[in-house]
């Protein structure tokens, strides 16, 4: 399974569009701040996206939830953390952990289930083995980020 002491991480810096008019990241944009970094983990593991589209394969989103626990304010580094979660037939979880870099606050998490389809018959498919064993594996100790911070 994945190494939860040295998850897979995903830095970005929060944008002032990102935020609403109390001065921190308005709730809805989470989903874009998973989204984003789900994208950079999936192409981690899986390389070119076009890669599983090329096997007749995509992942459709079924259920986001998130739960805050302290607010991110404009310019802030986030850094997402990623491993993966349940591993069904046709269907897995990731779930993430956000932190502010450099303080280490802990400022929300959130679960995305997704099931795997073949597009050609639009329809849920079986993991393959060989997406199995990567979601198992992850993706322990790769950094990723887009924030432009001092590392």
């Amino acid at each position: 399974m994945t190494d939860e002491n040295n998850p897979f991480r995903f830095r970005f810096r929060v944008r002032y569009g990102e935020c609403d008019a109390q001065g921190v990241v308005f709730n809805a944009r989470y989903a874009d701040f998973v989204d984003i970094a789900v994208n950079e983990y999936i192409r981690t593991l899986f390389g070119d996206y076009q890669h599983l589209l090329d096997q007749d394969l995509d992942i459709q989103v079924v259920s986001m939830t998130v739960n805050w626990k302290a607010p991110a304010k404009f310019d802030d580094v986030l850094e997402a953390r990623i491993r993966a979660g349940r591993l069904g037939n046709t269907s897995f979880t990731l779930h993430l952990e956000f932190f502010r870099h450099g303080d280490g606050q802990f400022i929300a998490d959130a679960d995305i289930t997704y099931v795997v389809i073949q597009p050609s018959k639009m329809a849920k498919a079986v993991i393959p083995d060989s997406l199995r064993d990567k979601l198992e594996t992850g993706a322990p100790g790769v950094l990723i980020s887009h924030a432009g911070e001092t590392v």
